[in-house]
């Protein structure tokens, strides 16, 4: 993933893309409860949240290691 180095970019389209399938794909599910249905989204936005801290923790790391070689 070259082209999206920056953490809020790929984040961002991530969540879209979420947001997205949850519009279509949620009104159309009858086999899951509400309750199932929230927890998911929930899930989602925290793996998305979880995802964008290690992000920039591996960019800051990164930018730390290119500081020190020079």
């Amino acid at each position: 993933m070259r082209f999206f180095r920056n953490p809020n970019t790929t984040v961002a389209i991530l969540a879209v893309y979420t947001a997205i399938m949850y519009a279509f794909l949620f009104p159309r599910n009858n086999e899951m409860s509400n309750t199932e249905k929230w927890v998911t989204v929930g899930v989602s936005i925290v793996i998305l949240a979880l995802l964008w801290v290690l992000m920039r923790k591996r960019e800051k790391l990164r930018r730390e290691r290119e500081k020190d070689s020079k």
